[in-house]
């Protein structure tokens, strides 16, 4: 008997034990703020209510922007690099074209031999419509892609809409070396990336290396461009270090992360032609 009252006690003793340790969980989940349960729905983002090139571009401008990939056979570039120079300057200059060159590049570190353009129209599609109409007809440029087809191996663009909390991309001065860092999403996620970008660029801004924030409309589709300006791969390490200890920061890569399927960095050098210096 003494044997069996032992064992009710424990039985009880245990009991009791298991019983405030779950009710001390079930307080210390509701009532912290930074439990790692309550943590999955900080950020929750609102049913999507629009197309998220409305919701997520300027609506106080109309700006279309292409911007051009093309690998260069490596013998040709430098005299790609001057024939394409020669011919954005003179749409660049001539009004009857509602387009401009935002900025030109050769690629450093990434995809070897390659030069990237972006373009701005200020319009939208019209603007293209306008530009791409006119280039038809127009007997020089059919002969300046005739040329430039010889220096090519291949080529690709995409259509894009700026995002409306990033800068848009002004002339600067330099010399200055340019990242875009390209960003694959999951389909159904460019709102939630809008989002946390939203309240993490201002992180990012301190030393004016923000230059412009683009997302695709045609082309590869819920892709994601980031140009950043810096003085020197130096600069970019310490800058971008630096982004680490502001707080906030760290939730948007937290939050961010997952949304992507691929991500590609490229360190670009702008051309002797090219506004962004």
């Amino acid at each position: 008997m003494a044997a069996t009252g032992s064992a009710w006690t424990k039985g009880q003793t245990l009991y009791r034990f298991s019983v405030n340790l779950h009710q001390a969980s079930r307080r210390f989940s509701e009532s912290s703020d930074k439990g790692w349960f309550r943590s999955l729905f900080v950020h929750k983002v609102d049913a999507r209510k629009d197309a998220h090139s409305n919701l997520l571009s300027k609506k106080e401008t109309s700006n279309l922007y292409k911007i051009q990939f093309h690998n260069v056979k490596p013998e040709c570039l430098e005299a790609y690099n001057s024939l394409e120079a020669e011919v954005q300057n003179r749409l660049h200059q001539d009004q009857d074209y509602p387009c401009e060159v935002v900025g030109s590049w050769n690629t450093w570190y990434g995809e070897q031999d390659q030069a990237v353009h972006l373009w701005r129209y200020r319009g939208g599609y019209p603007a293209l419509t306008e530009c791409l109409q006119k280039l038809k007809t127009n007997q020089e440029y059919i002969a300046f892609r005739k040329e430039r087809a010889k220096m090519l191996i291949s080529r690709r663009n995409q259509l894009l809409l700026e995002f409306s909390f990033w800068n848009e991309p002004l002339p600067r001065q330099g010399p200055n070396i340019y990242e875009m860092r390209s960003y694959s999403l999951k389909p159904g996620t460019m709102i939630e990336w809008g989002n946390h970008w939203a309240r993490a660029i201002k992180h990012r801004q301190e030393n004016n290396e923000a230059v412009g924030g683009f997302f695709s409309q045609i082309g590869d589709l819920y892709v994601v461009h980031h140009l950043w300006a810096y003085e020197s791969l130096h600069s970019r390490e310490e800058t971008r270090n630096s982004a680490w200890l502001k707080e906030g920061w760290d939730v948007n890569v937290f939050y961010t992360v997952p949304l992507i399927r691929s991500m590609e960095s490229r360190i670009m050098i702008p051309t002797k032609s090219s506004p962004l210096q």
